[in-house]
This record gives structure tokens, C-alpha cells and sequence, in this order.
């Protein structure tokens, strides 16, 4: 009879292990993949000035940030950018005077849980950290977080 009680609590402890270790919301192929071209649609956009295309990757209450430091006093302060800058930026030209060669879009998918996503993309002289969400069927960039590569 022991056996049979440790057999039951091993296959209770296996059930909880596998419960934990599943995610809870599981993913489609579709949605890794509306993730990666709304994140390509935003960096792609900006460098050959796409407004339409940055405009379609984007949630219209977006907001892009960055943290920097007065090199002289040390001090931080926040850049802030709404969908509406990022959009006419683009539209402006945006950041087609990068060279071809010099041009990165690597997009690396961080987690998605249910309709929330994080991702990572790497450009030119930067790395965007983006927050995206599912509104109305469509894989939109929420948040943007961005760090400039240090100076040389």
C-alpha cells in the first residue's frame, strides 16, 4: 500500500509540474508572425519613410522613450515621442538617409501571453524595446523603450 500512495503523489507532483510549466495562453504561428511584421513594419517603415506603413504598425496612443544623460552634468532626462511624431517623422523622411548596409531589422519575439508581447528590435545604431498588444484582431506596437549604441 505505500507504494501505491507514493506512486499517487508522484503522479500528482508530475500533474503540477506540467501544469506550471505550460503557458497559459498558448500561441499561434499566426501571432508570432503579426508580431514580427508589425515590428518589421515599424523598422523597415522609418528607413525608407513609409508613413503608412510605420502608421499601420503602430497603436495611435503610442509612447516611444528614451533616457539620456547630459554628458557635462550628469543629469537624465526623458525623450518622449506620440504615434502622431513617429508617423510624420517617417513621413518626412524619416531614417532613409541610413545607408543600405548599415541598416539592421533584427526582431526577436521576448514572450507573448495571451494579447500582450514584448519584443526586441535591433537597428542601425540602436535597440528598440517594444511593448504590443492585440486591439481588434491586429498586433499593434503599445510602448516603445529604445537605447542608442554607446559612443565609440
Amino acid at each position: 500500500m505505500k507504494c501505491k500512495g507514493a506512486l499517487q503523489r508522484a503522479a500528482i507532483m508530475a500533474v503540477l509540474i506540467a501544469a506550471i510549466a505550460v503557458p497559459a495562453a498558448a500561441q499561434s504561428s499566426a501571432d508570432t508572425a503579426a508580431i514580427r511584421a508589425a515590428a518589421l513594419d515599424y523598422i523597415d517603415g522609418w528607413y525608407t519613410a513609409d508613413g503608412a506603413r510605420m502608421e499601420r504598425a503602430l497603436h495611435p496612443e503610442l509612447a516611444k522613450r528614451n533616457v539620456t544623460t547630459d554628458p557635462a552634468s550628469g543629469r537624465s532626462r526623458l525623450i518622449q515621442m506620440s504615434a502622431m511624431t513617429l508617423v510624420q517623422s517617417t513621413r518626412r523622411g524619416g531614417g532613409s538617409n541610413i545607408p543600405a548596409a548599415e541598416r539592421k531589422d533584427e526582431v526577436r519575439i521576448l514572450d507573448i501571453f495571451g494579447g500582450a508581447a514584448s519584443a526586441r528590435v535591433t537597428a542601425a545604431t540602436w535597440v528598440d524595446y517594444m511593448h504590443l498588444a492585440k486591439v481588434n484582431g491586429q498586433w499593434v506596437i503599445m510602448n516603445v523603450l529604445w537605447e542608442n549604441n554607446p559612443p565609440k
